[in-house]
């Protein structure tokens, strides 16, 4: 057993799996990307000025009556579709009733018992090939809070803090609430069941253009419910719910440590709290919040002021045709069009780069070349500024077109894969297209054969004894005095070329 920094003891994820079955039910929450919130005509512009994208309806004035965004519904309806839902001829919003200082009218507009879409599945792909399927107990309508900030102390919670400041430029834009049945049998596999869950929902969302699912800013966030069944048992345990886990690592990491935490409380003979817990990505630990309410707390009923949505059967099956590929098939056909492995394919697809290589491959590049430099120098170089590959390709103002060029500068001989490295590099530096980094660094292959041959003439004469080997039959020590012909011509020498013309002054076939 140990014992985290503030004290709290937990077993080892091992140690936890050998009595115990983790039971997972994930929510998340989905920012969808429409112009206004979800009741009010209100801007959504991300990182506004606080508190200047309101009005009576989102700040919950007396008289103020909403009216529902059409858009948001239909993205709605197009998420429960994509997600394989049954999607409800009728619903209704509900009023869910409680007290926070960012919530300005102290009940949250949302659904209850009557969700826009429900039964529905998202199967999932693990490392080791295998799928797992991850069941849609609903997704339902709701709109978000305002967003807190706590002055002062230094965790950035209300605990220590001088004051609190309330932006209510969020209260009211749309959201989708996606939640999972409970799911069972993953067993060590639970965080990776997780993680390739959120990240499986984030890449079809993606494709739908609902939302731009950016998890760091909060468009997409996930509560992680945690609670273990004793091994034979049937009967669910107690859960906790590990609030707005922010990245997919987290997500992985957070199921990891509730797995350890929860079955050293149940091995030292203690009963689990069913309580929100916070997530801290600085130490990979959660740590109490407050206890968990249930749905009769919070006193649901239907919303007085908003008519019921029911969306007709032609209207369903109009925004059925919308959908678009599922993500998962596309990258299988991709992963046969590009003649990538499986292996190849997932570093491609976990490195954010399907449709950066897509794009470059239409341009005119080939699928190899397209994941070389793309998750080469470009992957290197992101990653030591902690960002995606495309924002920061897209920062530097690096193309497709960049990859085609430098390609065709490889196939039509003027550079070998050496060169086409200090070009690509200088790309990126910022020095220009790859023929004019090409160019003003004069790099380009030695075509002349009265030049080449010199070369190899003096490397053979200073290697006399190397020269013997391979005229002896060691034909693979022609290696070295390859080399020294490249640093003879300063990287501008054909390879191949040069290897043949030192076999042939050898007298070697």
């Amino acid at each position: 057993m140990t014992t985290t920094h503030v004290g709290e003891p937990v077993l080892s994820f091992e140690e936890a799996l050998a009595a115990y079955d983790p039971v997972m039910g994930l929510e998340v929450h989905v920012e969808l990307n429409t112009a206004t919130k979800m009741f009010c005509g209100c801007a959504t512009t991300f990182g506004a000025e606080p508190n200047s994208q309101v009005c009576p309806v989102c700040l919950g004035l007396p008289g103020a009556l909403p009216v529902v965004n059409e858009k948001g519904v239909e993205s709605a309806i197009r998420i429960g579709l994509a997600l394989n839902c049954e999607i409800a001829s009728w619903c209704r919003f509900a009023r869910k009733n409680y007290f926070y200082p960012d919530m300005p009218k102290n009940f949250q507009t949302s659904q209850y018992d009557e969700p826009i879409s429900f039964d529905g599945h998202l199967d999932v792909e693990l490392s080791d090939g295998s799928t797992y399927r991850v069941e849609i107990e609903r997704a339902h309508m709701e709109e978000d809070t305002g967003k807190s900030l706590h002055v002062g102390g230094s965790t950035g919670r209300i605990h220590g803090a001088d004051h609190s400041l309330v932006d209510y430029n969020r209260a009211g834009i749309p959201l989708i609430e996606i939640v999972t049945k409970p799911m069972l049998g993953a067993g060590e596999q639970a965080p990776e069941v997780a993680r390739a869950y959120v990240s499986a929902l984030r890449d079809l969302l993606k494709a739908l253009g609902v939302s731009d699912v950016r998890m760091e800013q909060g468009s997409m966030r996930c509560d992680v419910n945690l609670s273990l069944m004793p091994k034979g048992s049937t009967t669910l345990g107690t859960r906790s719910e590990t609030k707005n886990v922010n990245s997919l690592r987290s997500v992985e990491r957070a199921v990891r440590y509730e797995v350890g935490r929860h079955a050293a409380v149940l091995a030292s003979g203690r009963r689990v709290v069913q309580e929100t817990r916070h997530w801290h990505e600085d130490t990979g630990i959660t740590t109490s919040g407050r206890e968990k309410s249930d749905a009769e707390d919070y006193r649901y009923f239907p919303e007085p002021d908003l008519v019921p949505v029911a969306p007709s059967r032609e209207t369903v099956e109009a925004l059925r045709a919308t959908l678009p590929e599922n993500p998962a098939t596309r990258r299988k056909r991709l992963q046969s069009d590009w003649g990538y492995s499986d292996l190849e394919m997932r570093d491609v697809v976990n490195a954010g780069l399907v449709e950066l290589i897509e794009e470059t491959v239409a341009a005119g590049a080939t699928p190899a070349g397209a994941r070389k430099w793309w998750s080469g120098e470009v992957a290197r170089r992101a990653n030591t500024e902690a960002q995606d590959v495309v924002t920061y390709a897209a920062s530097l103002g690096v193309t497709p077109a960049h990859v085609v060029e430098l390609e065709e500068l490889v196939t039509s001989g003027r550079l070998n894969d050496s060169m086409a490295r200090q070009v690509w590099e200088g790309v990126l530096d910022g020095e220009g297209s790859p023929t004019a980094v090409a160019d003003a660094r004069g790099l380009q292959l030695v075509r002349d054969d009265g030049a080449l041959e010199a070369a190899v003439d003096e490397v053979i004469a200073a290697n006399p004894d190397v020269a013997q080997k391979i005229r002896d039959g060691k034909v693979q020590a022609v290696g070295a005095l390859i080399g020294q012909v490249m640093k003879a011509t300063k990287g501008q020498a054909d390879a191949g070329q040069a290897r043949t013309v030192i076999l042939e002054r050898l007298g070697v076939s």
